[in-house]
């Protein structure tokens, strides 16, 4: 699959799954919202009926107290009242009782006059009464009422509105309302500040508070005001919603796991170029030895050159060089088989690695002083003996001084210095220093990772797998020791290694 294709379908999905994400965020806000205005509906239509039972309660309480004053007022005319009534009839009674039986009609007939007329009176009597009644029952009401305004705010707030009786009107109205959450609750006086709370009444935020006036037709300077909050406000609208998590962690998972498959892919891509790289540089790395090889082998069939020792002895060293060197390129090959085993086959041993390390330089010295360069050892490790592979530990260093070489700078020649020092009683440090090309900062984070090959500009003489450091460092790691590079652009590099003593 080409990289473009790869990254047209990288960005399909990318928005695609962006938008599905968005949609779901803005409505997982929209119903937070929605919820979160719903329960301050609801907790704020309780407190205006806990507000109006206070109310009715003010009401309540003045009319009982005037009720009380006008039942005893009432009581004395009404006793009044029937002294007189008793009185009246009782003089009927004798009136009638007392008259001549011979003049028993015509006296009837005056006395149901008389007595109509006064049935009439009476009548008319407890009409004005009534009138009289209901007059006085109006003005008492509005007696009440002006009490209400110009005294009622003279009460105690704590009396017009009792801690025990607020939270029993608010649970009430909240449960009435199908909200069952705890709450605490304060009453806050506009100008002293808090009258009374309960103990967990401690907001947060102003936002975290519901608020209503009670007794509104109070003077503004004594007015005061209901607040009550909801310590498990978050918890309760999370449960409101939480059907919806779910599918925003789906949705991060399949994101993630797009992610993820596209930057496989990418690798994979970039591993395929890789391959084709590799093949090309090992079919050159073997070419070269495997055709002087043969040139020299055609050579040996020669009876000129078979007669001439030096000829001979000349062939002979340029089969014997190259040999090694495709032995080494061969080597290099089977060490990209450690990379996909977790264990490496290791032998360790107790090695001397100033021995060691002197052996390889001896070695690489040839090949040094071949570009008029140098190589300086300064070997003071007074504890060199470590536990190592001194197959793989020989690599190590040889790879080292190959890079090196291998990136030198064409106008100076090569300067390199091996020391070895025992930093503390329980390590030694191996430093390889050259004076080539160099790095830069973003190439040191990288020169270690498998295949990564440093740029070299316009050289096209630099030929390998991309390897090597990535084999020194696992081989390092597996030694339980440690590198780090230092380098400078134009100036050169340093690997300094830290390796475990041998105990």
């Amino acid at each position: 699959m080409k990289r473009s294709t790869i990254w047209i379908l990288t960005v399909v999905m990318a928005i695609a799954l962006l938008g599905l994400l968005a949609m779901q965020i803005v409505y997982l806000e929209k119903m937070v919202a929605m919820r979160n205005s719903q329960f301050s509906e609801i907790v704020m239509r309780s407190l205006y009926n806990v507000s109006r039972m206070l109310e009715q309660n003010e009401t309540k309480y003045f009319l009982d107290k005037d009720l009380a004053e006008a039942e005893q007022m009432y009581s004395g005319i009404s006793q009044n009242s029937f002294s007189f009534n008793d009185r009246h009839e009782a003089t009927i009674d004798t009136t009638l009782n007392t008259e001549d039986p011979t003049n028993l009609r015509p006296a009837n007939h005056n006395t149901l006059t008389d007595l109509k007329e006064d049935l009439n009176d009476s009548y008319q009597r407890k009409q004005e009464a009534l009138k009289g009644q209901y007059l006085y029952q109006k003005s008492l009401l509005n007696e009440v009422i002006l009490t209400i305004l110009n005294h009622s705010s003279d009460r105690p707030i704590k009396e017009r509105a009792d801690s025990a009786i607020v939270a029993t009107y608010l649970r009430s109205e909240l449960e009435f309302n199908g909200l069952t959450l705890p709450f605490e609750f304060a009453v806050v006086n506009r100008s002293s500040g808090v009258v009374y709370k309960t103990e967990g009444y401690s907001p947060m935020s102003q936002q975290d508070v519901y608020s209503l006036t009670l007794f509104p037709n109070d003077p503004k300077s004594q007015q005061n005001t209901l607040n009550v909050t909801f310590p498990n406000k978050s918890d309760y609208i999370f449960s409101s919603v939480k059907f919806l998590v779910p599918s925003l962690a789906f949705t991060f998972l399949l994101l993630g796991v797009f992610l993820y498959t596209i930057s496989i892919a990418f690798k994979q891509k970039k591993l395929s170029e890789i391959k084709n790289d590799f093949i090309n540089n090992m079919t050159h790395e073997f070419k070269t030895p495997i055709s002087s090889i043969s040139i020299a082998a055609q050579m040996l069939n020669d009876d000129s050159v078979r007669k001439s020792p030096e000829m001979l002895k000349h062939v002979s060293g340029v089969i014997n060089d190259e040999t090694k060197r495709l032995r080494f390129q061969v080597e290099k090959v089977l060490q990209l088989s450690l990379f996909d085993r977790k264990n490496a086959t290791m032998r360790l041993e107790e090695e001397d690695a100033n021995a060691n390390i002197y052996s390889v330089i001896n070695t690489f010295k040839l090949k040094v002083e071949k570009y008029g360069g140098h190589i300086n050892a300064n070997l003071d490790a007074e504890d060199p003996i470590i536990n190592v592979d001194r197959m793989h530990f020989t690599n190590v260093i040889f790879n080292l001084l190959d890079n090196a070489v291998k990136y030198r700078r064409e106008d100076v020649p090569p300067e390199l210095e091996v020391t070895t020092v025992n930093p503390d009683e329980d390590h030694i440090q191996i430093t390889v220093a050259d004076n080539g090309i160099g790095m830069k900062r973003e190439d040191l984070r990288k020169i270690f990772e498998k295949f990564y090959r440093v740029s070299t500009g316009n050289r096209h003489d630099v030929k390998g797998f991309g390897l090597g450091l990535a084999y020194v460092h696992k081989m390092i790691d597996l030694f339980g020791g440690s590198i780090r590079a230092e380098s400078e652009v134009g100036k050169g590099s340093k690997f300094i290694i830290t390796l475990p003593l041998y105990k």
